[in-house]
């Protein structure tokens, strides 16, 4: 009797023994599984909370070029500066050159800033600049006599379309009809509705090399805007995707051009012949010049906590001192891409 009831009594200890390591192993499990919630909440609310700062650094710096490209149009970069204004000089905004990290906010920013003159302009471009904005994507000429015709088609007037080109009747009878513009272009993206357009040429790097737009000074006069635009792309503000554009010229000469621009703006077009040679400049001074028009593309990438969290912001702008805070946004772009902006914390 006192064995079967010794058995009794070990069994049950057993059996209170699995109890309480089944009731460990729950508390364990509910233990770990709060610690993950609690430190996938913290994690989240941390990235919210640098995503949130990086984006209003990124801001900052938007808000800092412009600044500068206002006091820029008051007070144009001058080509020697004393050493009184050697510090100031230097903290002046550069178009299209790679602009140093600037702390902020316990962050940093780093922008970019291009000049929409140192594009093509859909709106102005003759013929024959048309035709060398083309000549480097390998098209076949019937397919870029198609393109040159259709947009000449599509900005002007009348309804009667050119040999290559294309006016209603053709749009109407696509599968998704529509008209043409008879107008200017009022965005970039209107190219990609042109006859012969296609994305893969318009993304190929087309569309970073056109622009729409121009110096209203100079809409007074149509005959005026076709013989100081027309044809003319600036080449202190050209990309590299336009510089190689150029007929004639090089990778290799496109960026010591870049590299020449780090330093300074060139003061005349005839300034770049030391650097690519005669028979080049002879090529490609007439598609060039250094007038410049009050329209900006500025990208600000904000980065804040490890480095790792970064937010870009892009605008196009117009200095424009008859507005009320001496300039105009003309577009608004959140979440703007951030490549080439990967080594900002790297390279402050």
């Amino acid at each position: 009797m006192a064995g079967k009831m010794r058995r009794v009594i070990d069994n049950e200890s057993g059996i209170a023994l699995f109890l309480v390591l089944w009731v460990l192993a729950l508390l364990t499990v509910i233990v770990g599984e709060f610690c993950y919630t609690m430190r996938t909440e913290v994690n989240i609310t941390r990235n919210f909370k640098e995503e949130t700062e990086a984006y209003y650094i990124a801001g900052a710096g938007l808000n800092r070029a412009i600044v500068e490209l206002i006091r820029n149009e008051k007070i144009p970069q001058k080509v020697n500066v004393s050493e009184s204004d050697e510090e100031e000089a230097e903290e002046r905004l550069r178009v299209n050159t790679d602009i140093p990290p600037v702390p902020f906010g316990g962050g940093q920013f780093k922008v970019h800033v291009a000049s929409e003159s140192g594009k093509i302009n859909l709106n102005t471009a003759n013929i024959r600049l048309l035709r060398m904005m083309l000549s480097g994507f390998g098209l076949e000429d019937e397919d870029r006599d198609v393109i040159v015709d259709s947009i000449l088609d599509w900005r002007d007037k009348d309804h009667f379309h050119r040999v290559n080109g294309a006016e209603d009747d053709y749009y109407r009878s696509l599968s998704e009809p529509y008209e043409c513009r008879d107008g200017d272009f009022k965005s970039v993206g209107e190219l990609l509705l042109v006859r012969g357009m296609t994305p893969e040429l318009f993304y190929g790097r087309l569309d970073d090399i056109v622009t729409v737009y121009e110096d209203d000074s100079i809409l007074k006069s149509k005959k005026k805007k076709k013989k100081t635009l027309a044809g003319k792309v600036n080449i202190n503000a050209a990309t590299y995707n336009m510089l190689i554009s150029l007929p004639g010229m090089t990778e290799d000469l496109a960026r010591e051009i870049i590299d020449y621009r780090k330093v300074s703006d060139f003061k005349s077009v005839s300034e770049i012949i030391e650097i690519v040679g005669a028979e080049v400049y002879n090529s490609i001074k007439s598609y060039l010049t250094i007038k410049t028009i009050p329209y900006y593309t500025i990208t600000s990438v904000g980065i804040a906590g490890d480095g790792k969290t970064r937010r870009g912001v892009e605008a196009l702008v117009k200095i424009d001192a008859k507005a009320k805070k001496g300039y105009r946004v003309i577009r608004w772009l959140d979440d703007a891409p951030c490549a080439g902006f990967s080594n900002i914390a790297d390279s402050s």
